[in-house]
């Protein structure tokens, strides 16, 4: 059976895995297994350990997005980044793949986002509606390869299907993102949306840590990595995971 995930980051705090498009994350009603119990099963498996596992989601990622996803193995650790999350003091940087040019080869969206329950789909809106949620983003433009676009794009704030919805607000949703616009699906289900990095200062070692996730394992993904534009500083390469 196929792994299902690559574990990128583990200590006695954290562990911080990259997913595999279509996993959930945590249960819903399809009963499907969610990465949290993987993961639960992977530390009780590789420690030994008896009983219950404690293993806190910190955040979420869609089923069709690949990528980086932070899970906290004491309830300490889960309460700082939390805390880390929620005053924006993480730096999450994603690859989103479309099939139009944006106008503006990098930019800044602001909407004010409304999700509907029913149908789990977000409208965004340039101006604030009842109910809203304002999110943000930037974005750049990386290359262009087969009549598809690599965007590099940095969430500010962490809203339901924002950077889906946002770039489709654009003109440019997603590469198999049926759900806002893009006009074919992917054959696996996936959208090429990808989280590709993520930057903090780790909760209670108090050093900086960056992860960097490898893109899934397709022909069309690995093509692009060679717009990588790999902008690191020498002072950060102890940091990457």
């Amino acid at each position: 059976m196929k792994q299902k995930y690559v574990v990128v980051y583990e200590d006695n705090h954290l562990i911080i895995v990259n997913k595999e498009p279509g996993v959930l994350v945590q249960a819903d009603k399809t009963r499907d297994v969610p990465l949290l119990d993987m993961m639960k099963n992977y530390i009780k498996k590789k420690y030994d350990k008896p009983g219950d596992v404690f293993l806190g989601t910190v955040h979420r990622l869609d089923r069709p997005v690949s990528g980086l996803v932070v899970f906290a193995r004491t309830s300490k650790a889960l309460e700082r980044m939390n805390e880390i999350f929620r005053k924006r003091q993480v730096q999450k940087t994603y690859w989103a793949v479309v099939g139009r040019k944006p106008r503006e080869e990098k930019g800044r969206l602001t909407h004010f986002l409304l999700k509907d329950e029913a149908t789990n789909t977000v409208k965004a809106y340039d101006d604030e509606v009842p109910g809203s949620q304002k999110a943000e983003l930037t974005y750049r433009l990386l290359g262009k390869i087969n009549d598809h676009y690599l965007l590099e794009v940095n969430p500010i704030t962490g809203r339901p299907h924002q950077i889906r919805v946002q770039l489709a607000s654009m003109g440019c949703p997603i590469r198999g993102d049926i759900k806002y616009g893009f006009p074919r699906p992917n054959q696996d289900s996936s959208i090429n949306l990808h989280a590709r990095r993520l930057y903090f200062i780790h909760p209670i070692k108090k050093e900086p840590l960056i992860c960097k996730a490898g893109v899934p394992n397709s022909p069309f993904w690995e093509e692009f990595l060679t717009l990588d534009p790999e902008d690191y500083k020498d002072k950060n390469l102890d940091f990457i995971y």
